[in-house]
């Protein structure tokens, strides 16, 4: 069994770096209608406006604490 340890400090020389032939794409999907599909299943209009949705993080209410 091999361990990773990420202790050791780490330069930035020593960062690993692809060349673009070696990369892979990600496939996103999402949740739509109660179902999840890829992103990329979806028409030009879709992609759209997946693109154009804004993402938050929810923050704790302080009343009652």
């Amino acid at each position: 069994m091999t361990h990773f340890s990420n202790t050791a400090p780490c330069n930035e020389s020593e960062l690993l770096q692809l060349r673009d032939d070696e990369r892979q794409p990600c496939e996103v999907w999402t949740r739509v209608m109660g179902y999840h599909r890829p992103v990329s299943s979806f028409n030009v209009g879709k992609q759209g406006e997946h693109h154009e949705r804004q993402f938050f993080a929810e923050q704790r209410c302080g009343l009652g604490t």
